[in-house]
């Protein structure tokens, strides 16, 4: 499989269109679409969906991976072949918006000093985040997903306890003697894959929703609460002051929900790699829970 066919699929995939590949590559559109040609001519399979955005097919995918991996060892093979100076390699990675703006921050803050890498990362919820692992567009993931993906490795980083919360007024108007009325107070949620509000009615028997509102930014979701615009599960580290101060009240002691994060990467030797692993093991490990010897999550032991 030639590199620079691959290399046009990353580049189609990662641009969106054959037009915006051959920009990228500093080649003609035609050149562009002779390399696909000649890379589906030799897996005998069509590899790119052709669209806007292309996207890749299943035997696009798997090829996908082989380039990003490639794409990866080529820099570092070029870094150690040099005289020190390494060029910044582009490094996809998949994480949930909760964490991001929470105990993944740490993360940042050490991959502002590595001159030789470049964050591109995407947005996705930790329930479906394997799922860009399988298509090639990241390299790691934060993930609820215990089973490692198809080539990739995976660790247990801890668990994000969310916590039901309301602004006070809220509360009041729909809670009564027999407790909180969870059919009838208004609900937020992130998007349509978050189901964590949802267990919670369940659990309570509560089958049809309430009035719902989408709120699709943590920060967003947040202020949303502080506004009485409904009830809804965040994170507890993702929290000041406001349940202390009474901008915002518990409506239940136990009725949390403990997320399990786990952090897969593909199974490659790779000095990026291993470092920011490293990274995101040492963020989690002072923001996350733990699981203690009853089975149950523990607070971080560390702030």
């Amino acid at each position: 499989m030639n590199f620079e066919h691959l290399r046009a699929l990353a580049a189609i995939i990662d641009e969106g269109t054959f037009e915006a590949a051959a920009d990228l590559l500093k080649i003609s559109p035609s050149a562009v679409s002779q390399r696909i040609k000649a890379l589906e001519n030799s897996v005998g399979q069509v590899v790119v969906r052709r669209g806007v955005p292309c996207a890749p097919t299943e035997a696009g995918a798997v090829l996908l991976r082989m380039a990003r991996q490639v794409q990866v060892l080529e820099a570092e093979t070029r870094h150690a072949l040099g005289n020190g100076v390494s060029s910044r390699t582009v490094t996809p990675v998949a994480v949930n918006a909760d964490s991001l703006i929470t105990w993944f921050v740490p993360v940042l803050h050490d991959a502002a000093g590595w001159t030789d890498t470049t964050l591109d990362l995407h947005v996705e919820d930790q329930d479906h985040s394997s799922r860009l692992l399988r298509q090639g567009d990241v390299i790691a993931a934060v993930t609820a997903d215990p089973a490692p993906v198809n080539g990739c490795r995976v660790e247990r980083l801890g668990f994000m306890r969310y916590v039901p919360v309301a602004a006070p007024a809220l509360h009041r108007r729909f809670t009564t003697g027999a407790g909180v009325d969870w059919s009838g107070m208004p609900m937020l949620e992130f998007n349509a894959k978050d189901d964590l509000q949802r267990q919670v009615l369940r659990s309570r028997g509560v089958d049809r929703p309430p009035p719902t509102h989408t709120i699709p930014s943590s920060e967003g979701f947040l202020a949303a609460l502080r506004a009485g615009l409904g009830w809804g599960m965040i994170p507890e580290i993702q929290l000041g002051t406001e349940l202390t101060d009474g901008t915002l009240v518990l409506l239940e002691e136990h009725a949390h929900r403990d997320v399990a994060l786990h952090w897969q990467t593909w199974s490659l030797e790779s000095e990026r790699l291993n470092r920011i692993t490293a990274s995101v093991r040492a963020a989690s490990r002072r923001r996350l829970r733990t699981t203690g010897r009853d089975g149950r999550a523990t607070a971080p032991k560390r702030p």
